[in-house]
């Protein structure tokens, strides 16, 4: 086998016959919900006080504004391939028809970092934060099942992670109708908390705490932006329901942008009013929204913030354990990994053995391993697949045997792929030197698998 099987593309057709067993019941409202639940986390209150306090002063604003402007460009190149390529398993599925099955592959390995870790990484807090909120009802979860495997600290595992995405994966499995109905809600209330701050914060704004509006001038409000830009990250999943949406031409376009554009407006808002409550240079607390509102003895909204953070961690760990599940499947079904992970059941219309695989993985790192010096590993495996995505539209366009998009296109073609792959590239240089060796280790250990067992498996075997 040869630089042409590696690089084989796969056919759209197979992809469509083997995702018609998915229910379509997925809406535009749906999709945005997922996106927001993702990319609205435990940060809105955390990184509008802490980048205001170390970069950009009040100037945040304009950080997030910046950021979300990069982001677009990424977002309208994936809105393009979901209008135009409706399966499941975003930039993995793209990649395998665009560019061929090695860097489908490679896209699916870096996806599967990334939705994994994210996943696990926030159990794990969620464990933490729940612990916490409990002590203020004066009720106790004892140190040994509180936090990851540590005898040397007392502590053998954390409970309340293991189970909360044992819950999230029983609740995926009745099937998408009933799990986005309490995921649906589980959002609104999320927003209604953070709407909360906004208006209850707005009584107690002084212009003066605006001023110096940009104290570390341009390059502070770009620094900030630069940082900020991973907030963001997460609209990307929106895309790997793509199979279970109706009318995904019109409907997964208007879920991912807007996404993007929510998200943007929320983090406007809390970074104009926390920086209007509290002067930006005592921000630089772990919990600068709740900080600020003590400080002006609004102690009921601060513990209702706590139920936000609670509330934005788990709509998270919802969207990120349902799009990993669908990256499995997506991987299973083209044979790359085995392939009862790639079966649907006919009852719920849910893959359920990706769903099961995945669940006890994320539930061993999330309950018994220490995962602060890996997270970084989650921002290089989202900007790989982005960047694929971007320079990927190029391509798409002069495909002949994929159809021509009657949907969303992306402006400026061919100029915002580019700027947007090149974008990617950048943020990337950015990060630090040691991400890069673990990731290398991630990858290096990908190519492995997929030469000694993908490569003899795939289903594209049976189409030379």
């Amino acid at each position: 086998m040869g630089l042409s099987r590696i690089f084989r593309r796969e056919r759209l057709d197979n992809y469509l016959k083997s995702d018609q067993h998915f229910a379509k019941t997925m809406s535009a409202k749906d999709l945005m919900s997922l996106g927001i639940g993702a990319v609205i986390g435990t940060g809105i209150f955390i990184l509008p006080g802490t980048i205001a306090a170390q970069y950009s002063g009040p100037g945040i604003v304009l950080s997030f504004l910046i950021a979300a402007i990069v982001c677009s460009t990424a977002a309208m190149c994936y809105a393009e391939f979901a209008s135009v390529l409706p399966v499941a398993g975003s930039a993995y599925s793209y990649g395998n028809l665009v560019f061929g099955e090695i860097i489908g592959w490679v896209l699916g390995w870096a996806l599967i970092l990334e939705y994994v870790l994210a996943v696990a990484a926030v159990a794990n807090a969620f464990g933490a934060y729940f612990k916490s909120f409990l002590a203020g009802f004066h009720l106790n979860i004892p140190t040994a099942i509180s936090g990851p495997f540590d005898p040397g600290n007392g502590t053998y595992g954390n409970l309340v992670a293991i189970l909360v995405v044992f819950f999230i994966s029983w609740l995926l499995n009745r099937g998408m109708r009933e799990s986005m109905r309490i995921n649906n809600a589980i959002v609104i209330v999320k927003i209604a908390i953070i709407i909360l701050f906004v208006v209850v914060g707005m009584f107690y704004v002084k212009p003066s705490n605006w001023q110096p509006f940009a104290p570390f001038g341009s390059k502070g409000i770009l620094r900030g932006a630069s940082t900020v830009f991973f907030a963001y990250l997460g609209f990307d999943v929106v895309s790997a329901s793509a199979a279970e949406v109706k009318n995904p031409k019109k409907n997964m376009p208007i879920g991912i942008i807007g996404t993007l554009i929510v998200a943007t407006v929320l983090y406007m808002l809390v970074a104009i009013v926390l920086t209007g409550m509290v002067h930006y240079t005592k921000l630089n607390v772990a919990d600068p929204v709740a900080f600020a509102l003590t400080l002006v003895h609004q102690n009921w909204t601060s513990g209702i913030i706590s139920l936000g953070a609670l509330a934005g961690m788990f709509t998270m760990m919802v969207t990120m354990i349902y799009s990993s599940s669908r990256l499995i499947y997506s991987v299973g079904r083209d044979g790359l990994l085995p392939k009862f992970l790639g079966k649907i059941d006919e009852k719920t219309g849910t893959p359920k053995h990706s769903l099961a695989v995945i669940t006890v993985v994320i539930a061993l790192l999330g309950g018994f391993v220490p995962l602060a010096q890996l997270t970084n590993l989650v921002n290089i495996g989202t900007l790989v697949a982005f960047l694929f995505v971007s320079f990927g539209i190029i391509r798409l366009r002069h495909l002949k045997d994929l159809p021509q998009n009657s949907g969303f296109k992306v402006p400026f073609y061919p100029v915002l792929p580019i700027i947007s792959g090149l974008l990617c590239f950048y943020m990337m240089l950015q990060l630090p030197a040691e991400t890069w060796i673990a990731s290398s280790i991630w990858f290096a250990l990908g190519l492995i698998i997929y030469f000694s067992y993908g490569l003899r498996h795939s289903r594209l075997n049976d189409q030379v």
